[in-house]
C-alpha cells in the first residue's frame, strides 16, 4: 500500500514552471557548458600540438603527437571523468548535493587555468604536466554529472522534468559550439597578425613561435563562464528531497522551498521515520527492485559513448579524408587549427545543437524510451549508410552527401540517447541512492569514451602500415570502423529495452519510496508499479 507523499515533495512536482526552474538551468548549465568546452576543445589543438612540440627536420609532413602522447592527451581527462563521476556521486548522497557541487565547479575552474599554463623544458615535460592537470579537470567535471542531472530532477516538477533536465545537458551542444567559435576567431586573429608559409613552403617558419600562445589560449577560456556561475551555485539551497528523505529533516526541506515556491508549506516530520526503506545500496532487495534498471542505464551509455566520442575524436580525420581540410602540409599551423574548427563548428551548428533542443522539446511529450530507441536505430541506420559505401562517400562529387548523413548521425545521437542516458538515472533510483547511480552509470559511459577515444585512434588507422599516420600500426580503416560503430549502436537497441519510462511520474513513483513493507519484507505493489518493474516479483 502506497504511502501519502509529504506535502514539499508533492508541492514541488505541482508547481508551475517559475523563474527558480530557469536560475536552476542556467546555473546547473554552465556546468556543462564548460564541460563540454574542456573535454572536446582538446581535438582542435592536438595537431597544432604536433607541429610544435614534435617537428622532424626534413619530414614530408609536419609533426604529429606520437601515438601514445595523442592517446593520453585525448584519453586522460576521461580517466579522470570517470573516477570524478563515481567519486562525487557517491559523495552527493552522502554529504549532499549542495556541499560537493561547489567542490566540482573550483576544480574544474583551476585545472583549466592550470591546463592552459602547462610548462616544461621540453615536449614531454609539457605533455606531462598538460596530462596531469587535464586528469584533475576530467575529475572536477565528473562530478558534475550526477549533481547537475540529481539537483535538477529533485527541483523540477515532473510535468516537465525531462525537459529541464535535458536543458541542463544541452548546454554541452553551446559548449562544443563555444570551442569551435572561439578556435575560429582567435585562429583568424593570430593569422592576420603573424604571417607564415605553409610547411610545404618553410616547415620552419610555418609554425610561428606565438602558437604556443595560442592553444594556450583556447584550453583556458572555457574557466570564464563555470567561474561567473559559482556564486550563485552557492547560493542554491539543498535539494528538499535531500534534505527531507535522505537527512530526515522535512522542517528544514519546508522552509528551503517555502522561500523557492513563495507558498506556505508544512513540515511533516512525524513521517520522516517511516519514508525511507531500509535496503542499502546492491542489497538483495536493491537488485530485485532495480538491477536491471542500474544494467539498462549503465549498458546503454556505455554503447552511446564508444560510438559517440570515438566519432568526436577522430572526425578531423574523417574531414580530410574526404577533402574538408586540405593536406596538413599545405597549410601553416594556426591555418590548420582554424580548418579543423570551422569544420567542427558546422557539424555542431546543423546537427548537434539542434537535436539536443529536440530532445527538450520532444521528451516529456513522447517520452524517454522512444527519444532513445529512435535514436540508437537512426544512428545504426545512417552509420551503416557511411560506412558500407564508404569508396562513394570518398569522392569529391560526394562529399556534401558524407557530410549530411555525418550530420544526421549526431543530430539523431543527441535527439536520442546522448540526452535521454543522461536524464534517465536521475529519476528512477530512490534519493539516497541517486546520484550514487547517475554516477555510476555516467561512469560506465566514460568507460566507453575511453575505449572510443583510445581504441579507434588506432582502429580508423589506414589497413596499409605505410599510409598509417607516423608511429601507428596498421589498422581496419575508416570503413570498417564505422561498421563496428554500426553494430555498437544496433546493441544499444536491444538494453533499451531494460530502461524504464519515467515520463509524467513522481520520482517516489518511480523509485517506490512511497511503498509500505509488509510483514514479510516484501513490496506491497499497486497495479501501475508493475509497468515501473523489470522483473517480477515475488
Amino acid at each position: 500500500m502506497a504511502r501519502e507523499q509529504l506535502q514539499v515533495l508533492n508541492a514541488l512536482d505541482v508547481a508551475k514552471t517559475q523563474w527558480y526552474h530557469f536560475t536552476a538551468i542556467i546555473i546547473a548549465g554552465m556546468g556543462f557548458f564548460t564541460d563540454a568546452y574542456d573535454l572536446f576543445c582538446i581535438s582542435l589543438v592536438t595537431k597544432l600540438l604536433g607541429r610544435i612540440y614534435y617537428h622532424v627536420e626534413n619530414a614530408e609532413k609536419p609533426g604529429i603527437l606520437p601515438p601514445n602522447v595523442s592517446a593520453a592527451v585525448n584519453g586522460v581527462a576521461f580517466c579522470g571523468t570517470l573516477a570524478g563521476q563515481l567519486f562525487f556521486g557517491w559523495l552527493g548522497d552522502k554529504m549532499g548535493r549542495k556541499k560537493v557541487y561547489g567542490m566540482t565547479l573550483m576544480l574544474m575552474v583551476i585545472c583549466s587555468v592550470a591546463s592552459g599554463l602547462s610548462f616544461g623544458h621540453n615536449p614531454k615535460s609539457v605533455m606531462t604536466t598538460l596530462c596531469f592537470f587535464r586528469f584533475w579537470l576530467g575529475f572536477g567535471i565528473g562530478g558534475d554529472y550526477p549533481l547537475s542531472a540529481t539537483i535538477m530532477s529533485e527541483y523540477a516538477n515532473k510535468k516537465t522534468r525531462g525537459a529541464f533536465i535535458a536543458a541542463v545537458f544541452a548546454m554541452q551542444g553551446f559548449g562544443i559550439l563555444a570551442g569551435g567559435i572561439f578556435a575560429i576567431i582567435s585562429s583568424a586573429a593570430f593569422e592576420a597578425k603573424f604571417d607564415a608559409p605553409a610547411y610545404e613552403v618553410d616547415p620552419v617558419k610555418s609554425t610561428v613561435p606565438q602558437a604556443d600562445y595560442l592553444w594556450r589560449i583556447i584550453v583556458m577560456v572555457g574557466a570564464i563562464p563555470a567561474a561567473m556561475t559559482y556564486y550563485w551555485r552557492m547560493k542554491m539551497p539543498e535539494t528538499a528531497r535531500y534534505t527531507a528523505l535522505v537527512a530526515k529533516n522535512a522542517k528544514q526541506a519546508a522552509s528551503d522551498m517555502s522561500r523557492v515556491l513563495q507558498v506556505d508549506i508544512e513540515a511533516e516530520p512525524q513521517k520522516m521515520e517511516e519514508s525511507v526503506s531500509a535496503f542499502k545500496l546492491f542489497s538483495k532487495e536493491f537488485m530485485r527492485r532495480h538491477g536491471l534498471h542500474l544494467l539498462g542505464t549503465t549498458t546503454t551509455w556505455f554503447l552511446l559513448d564508444i560510438a559517440f566520442y570515438s566519432q568526436n575524436l577522430f572526425q578531423k580525420d574523417i574531414f580530410s579524408a574526404i577533402g574538408w581540410i586540405p593536406p596538413a602540409k599545405t597549410m601553416n599551423a594556426i591555418q590548420e587549427v582554424y580548418r579543423i574548427a570551422r569544420a567542427q563548428t558546422l557539424i555542431a551548428l546543423c546537427s548537434t545543437v539542434p537535436g539536443y533542443w529536440f530532445t527538450v522539446f520532444f521528451i516529456d511529450r513522447i517520452g524517454r524510451f522512444a527519444i532513445q530507441l529512435m535514436g540508437f536505430f537512426f544512428m545504426t541506420v545512417f552509420m551503416f549508410a557511411l560506412a558500407i559505401p564508404y569508396d562513394h562517400w570518398t569522392h569529391k562529387d560526394n562529399r556534401i552527401g558524407f557530410v549530411v548523413i555525418y550530420s544526421l548521425t549526431f543530430f539523431f545521437a543527441n535527439f536520442g540517447p546522448n540526452a535521454t542516458t543522461f536524464v534517465v538515472p536521475a529519476e528512477i533510483f530512490p534519493a539516497r541512492f541517486r546520484s550514487t547511480c547517475h554516477g555510476i552509470s555516467a561512469a560506465s559511459g566514460k568507460l566507453g569514451a575511453i575505449i572510443g577515444a583510445f581504441g579507434f585512434l588506432y582502429l580508423a588507422q589506414n589497413k596499409d602500415k605505410a599510409k598509417a599516420d607516423a608511429g601507428y600500426p596498421a589498422g581496419i580503416g575508416v570503413k570498417n570502423s564505422l561498421l563496428v560503430l554500426g553494430v555498437i549502436n544496433f546493441l544499444g537497441i536491444l538494453f533499451t529495452f531494460l530502461v524504464p519510462e519515467s515520463n509524467g511520474k513522481s520520482l517516489e513513483e518511480m523509485s517506490g519510496e512511497n511503498e509500505d513493507e509488509n510483514e514479510t519484507g516484501a513490496m506491497e505493489l499497486e497495479p501501475s508499479d508493475l509497468n515501473r518493474r523489470t522483473v517480477p516479483v515475488a
